[in-house]
């Protein structure tokens, strides 16, 4: 069983919502779309589940051309980030409701509901209206209604994005289990990199209705095709400074040295842009060649346990992120420090030059 996007695109009056993409999604597996908001997420799901056509291409399930075909006969789910179930009918019939429309026998229905009611740990609520429940329980109540259909192919449009901090964590760590008991196809879409790590399986990364890369997750993660994608996959964003390699040594912002890691030294000298997620920044230097920049605190946001740091270097803005707290003063100088192991190149183009040599051991 396999979804198959083939050259697909949308455009919509002349605008472009969505550049030609091909992917191809495997039965059994979770396909998380990350990007931020108006990337493109939603929209390549409507053409998946075919809500919209597309623009050009073909789409094809278990190797039949489906482009034309309606939504309606396709075993496809689809869930938001709202919680649509029906107010006034118990779980058990807001499960059973979309079986009744199939035209399914009561006995049917029935064992499909408890089934499903068991897998998403519903069944002591069969019986309650969907405003006696918790925000978490009334979404794992529209998530069994997707999956008691048997779809194939399950759509997740930021499903837990409307819940607060505990439900949400509690949700991410069941999903992947409610995945791995249905067998289908899944497609999950977040703005959050951690999000996307902790679902695991593979990721495609969207920017400007643009797929940037598609792979395994962590090798997404560790090896970003461009700095589009390394900024989409971390948070906060990836930080960028201008970068010259000369023989064995890499200057940055024509301030800071640092000899050229292994796998760097291969490269032709020329500029570069370097490339460092937040929690690769130190207010102490580890390390024998750490890099120091001296910056100016833009602001702090304190979180308990880890500080965001915005910093000024220059014309560039960096986010660092560190362990502990530190109410250091807007405006005040500071130095940070950035082990060379945990620098990216980019080229020209944006294109990876060279990966961190960390990326490279993990």
């Amino acid at each position: 069983m396999t979804l198959e996007l083939q050259g697909v695109s949308r455009s919509v009056s002349g605008r472009v919502h969505i550049h030609p993409v091909d992917l191809a999604l495997e039965k059994g597996t979770m396909n998380v779309l990350l990007g931020p908001t108006l990337s493109g997420k939603t929209s390549l799901m409507r053409l998946m589940a075919g809500l919209d056509k597309p623009s050009t291409g073909r789409i094809r399930w278990q190797g039949q051309d489906v482009t034309a075909q309606r939504v309606q006969d396709r075993k496809v789910a689809m869930v938001y980030q709202q919680f649509i179930n029906y107010p006034a009918m118990s779980v058990y019939e807001n499960i059973a409701s979309p079986l009744r429309l199939m035209g399914k026998s009561g006995a049917e229905i029935d064992r499909a509901v408890r089934e499903t009611a068991e897998m998403l740990r519903l069944t002591p609520m069969l019986q309650r209206k969907p405003l006696e429940l918790s925000g978490g329980q009334q979404q794992r109540c529209a998530l069994a209604r997707a999956l008691v259909k048997g779809a194939g192919l399950v759509l997740l449009d930021e499903p837990l994005a409307n819940l607060d901090y505990k439900l949400r964590e509690e949700l991410r760590i069941e999903i992947p289990r409610i995945f791995e008991a249905s067998g289908a196809i899944f497609v999950y879409a977040t703005t959050e990199p951690e999000e996307a790590l902790l679902l695991g399986g593979n990721t495609a990364t969207l920017w400007e209705g643009r797929v940037t890369q598609f792979g395994p997750t962590p090798s997404v993660y560790r090896l970003p095709a461009d700095a589009q994608t390394a900024r989409v996959f971390s948070d906060p964003p990836m930080n960028f400074v201008p970068c010259r390699k000369e023989s064995q040594r890499l200057t940055f912002a024509e301030t800071a040295h640092a000899p050229a890691a292994k796998g760097v030294a291969q490269l032709p000298d020329g500029p570069y842009t370097a490339g460092f997620r937040a929690n690769h920044v130190s207010l102490h230097r580890l390390s024998g060649d750490a890099v120091e920049f001296r910056c100016t605190v833009g602001a702090t946001e304190i979180t308990g346990s880890e500080t965001f740091v915005h910093l000024h270097h220059g014309a560039d803005r960096w986010v660092g992120l560190v362990h502990g707290v530190h109410p250091l003063q807007a405006g005040a100088p500071v130095s940070i420090y950035l082990d060379p192991a945990h620098v990216y190149l980019f080229d020209s183009a944006s294109r990876l030059a060279a990966p961190a040599p960390y990326a490279m051991a993990a």
